[in-house]
């Protein structure tokens, strides 16, 4: 592959730790090797890119205190657990703040590669998500102050002659602001636009 990608492998079992190495490294990926959750916590960046193979019970802190103070901090690395020891409440706490998946040792190859698979694909969704985002923020910025004001208006779902009373405009106006907003925006419907609005977290008008 052109370019490795990054594996966080934190287990307090050093031989484990080599043997994983071994076993990702040989598929093609970058492999970090951390002995704590303490030491993993302390090095990788909040924006940091890659997917985080993490064991659940470990001196100190633990696996999952490790991907609450994650989540705390705003970190979307995606995790996949390794434990001997977790069960069915550790698995759904794991998952429901998260996870991409929880795998007992020992664990099979082919059900590690398929679980970090996954976890790459979530990097390249949130990738495309951030993406998306901002070609959208750049759309917005487009938009004069009143086409702005049109937006929130029609997200509100008020029609255009209501809209036109409350902006003390004629109702060809706002038609005409409507179709600039849409335009700009690129989108087709008030579907697409409610959605847009959405994803940027932008409110309606009150």
């Amino acid at each position: 592959m052109s370019e490795q990608k990054k594996i966080y492998l934190v287990d307090d079992e050093a031989d484990l730790r080599k043997a994983l190495n071994r076993l990702l490294s040989a598929e093609g990926f970058s492999v970090i090797e951390f002995g704590s959750a303490v030491e993993f916590l302390a090095a990788v960046p909040a924006n940091g890119s890659g997917c985080v193979l993490m064991d659940i019970a470990m001196p100190g802190v633990d696996g999952l205190e490790a991907q609450r103070q994650l989540v705390v901090r705003g970190c979307t690395l995606p995790i996949v657990f390794l434990t001997a020891q977790g069960g069915i409440p550790e698995s759904v706490r794991a998952v429901k703040a998260g996870a991409v998946d929880f795998l007992a040792k020992p664990v099979k190859r082919d059900d590690l590669l398929r679980a970090i698979a996954t976890a790459f694909d979530q990097v390249q969704m949130h990738q495309d998500e951030a993406s998306q985002r901002e070609h959208l923020l750049e759309l917005v910025e487009k938009l004069t102050p009143r086409e702005r004001e049109v937006f929130g208006q029609v997200i509100s779902g008020r029609r255009n002659k209501v809209i036109a009373d409350r902006l003390g405009v004629t109702e060809q106006t706002i038609k005409v602001h409507r179709g600039r907003v849409m335009e700009k925006l690129e989108v087709e419907t008030l579907a697409d636009l409610v959605r847009l609005a959405n994803l940027l977290d932008i409110a309606p008008a009150p």
